[in-house]
This record gives C-alpha cells, structure tokens and sequence, in this order.
C-alpha cells in the first residue's frame, strides 16, 4: 500500500498520501487512497461473508489533493464523523479544521509575506482560471473569490520555500495563484511556466513541488484537538535547511 496511515481509531483515519497517487478515481484498475484504505480497512475487519459478498467498509471523503501532490489527508470511517467533518470544512472564519503547506517556488514573490486575493473559476479543460474582480468572464462562469497566505521561510539558487495557508478550498487554488503571481510551483506541468519547467528538469522534479504538511481539526465525537504534521519526500524540498 502506498498510503501511510498515520493516526486511526473507530473515527477518523489520518493518513499521507505520496505525490502521483490520485485520492479518488473512476478509472479503472489506477490504483487510489481511497481503495487502498478500503482494502486496509476490510483485512482489518472481515466481513463473515467475505469481500463480494459482504458490506464495503464506510469511508467518507472529507478532502482531497491533487494527485501530482503530497500530504496528509483525513477520512471518516462512519456517517457520524463525515457530518461533522465535513462541517468544520465548510465553514470559513473560525473554522478548526487548518491545512498548511509547504510549496518550492520558482523565483520569489516581491514580498516574503503576504497574501493573495483572486476570483477564478474552473474552465472545460480541468484548469482553475483566475479573472479580474470585475471580469465579464467571471461573471458568466460563476468565479469565486480565493484566498491564501504566504511566507516565504528560505530561497536556495532561483528557488523560494513557501509556507501556504489557505482561506478558502478551491479548485487548484495554490498552484493557480502562485502562478498568477509570477513564481509557479516547481514541477507543476499544468500552471508552470518556462523558467519553471527548466528549474524541474534541473532539479529532477517529477512531481508539483507542494506538500500538505500540516492538518488541523477538531476529533468529531472526543472534540479534541487533533493536530498532525509530516515532512515533505519529495527531493527538492532537501534543499532547504528549515526543514
């Protein structure tokens, strides 16, 4: 299983997911978190009557990551937590559920600290848009505001380790604004530009160079604070001393 599980009890599963695996897929026989888990999950408790003739065990999709991404994700293992889950998710100012990530960036923004408003919307082709406030374009294609903070901790040789806090969850929204900003994510063949496709050729970079480090939330039945952290696999992120 390529999937790590990280934290699990009857509730909720913690789990790091590797860049290239998707989270969720209708494709048949590519490999996913969530059949891997299921998988995990039935071995861990059989059913009498066998995997075919038996229930699937319940996972509830709370969140997901691109598949060229890394990091941590978490799943409800009943109805109860998915609700509860997915409510803290959903709500905006004051939620407790928290994702940071890490992201090599190439080139560095003008400011190591600050914060990104756009509206984008998702086009036809799978790419997140991003449009002026007031756009005709956005309009007709319902574009939505996103947000995000960022720090930029280190820059080692053209390339800038970026701490990200995301205010709202849209569509690609990181890779999407990062780009925008003029220093797309390293590796990232959908939003990057020339400079960044020399950069991951230079670096071996097979993958986007981003990492759902941290995740924040509140335990759905013990409302505990739950808090887990994981360190980024990807070789370029070696680089950099702060981490």
């Amino acid at each position: 299983m390529k999937t790590e599980v990280l934290y699990e009890d009857e509730w909720v599963a913690v789990v790091y997911k590797p860049a290239g695996l998707a989270t969720q897929t209708a494709r048949m026989g590519e490999p996913d978190v969530v059949s891997e888990l299921k998988n995990y999950l039935y071995r861990a408790n059989p059913s009498p009557a066998g995997l075919s003739g038996g229930a699937a065990p319940y996972l509830g999709t709370i969140h997901r990551l691109d598949q060229p991404v890394e990091g941590l994700l978490v799943f409800a293992k009943n109805e109860k937590a998915a609700a509860v889950l997915s409510g803290q998710l959903q709500k905006q100012e004051g939620s407790s559920f928290s994702k940071r990530y890490y992201a090599v960036l190439c080139g560095q923004p003008a400011e190591r600290k600050g914060k990104l408003i756009n509206k984008l919307y998702r086009d036809n082709g799978g790419r997140a848009v991003i449009v002026e406030e007031s756009s005709e374009e956005g309009n007709r294609f319902g574009a939505r505001r996103a947000v995000l903070y960022y720090e930029i901790l280190e820059t080692c040789e053209g390339l800038a380790l970026a701490d990200i806090r995301i205010e709202t969850g849209r569509f690609h929204q990181i890779r999407a604004q990062m780009a925008y900003s003029g220093t797309p994510i390293v590796g990232d063949r959908k939003y990057g530009n020339k400079e960044s496709e020399e950069a991951a050729k230079r670096y071996h970079v097979r993958n986007t160079a981003l990492c759902a480090y941290s995740l924040e939330f509140r335990h759905p039945v013990t409302k505990e604070k739950m808090s887990l952290q994981t360190q980024p696999r990807a070789e370029v992120f070696s680089f950099f001393s702060q981490l």
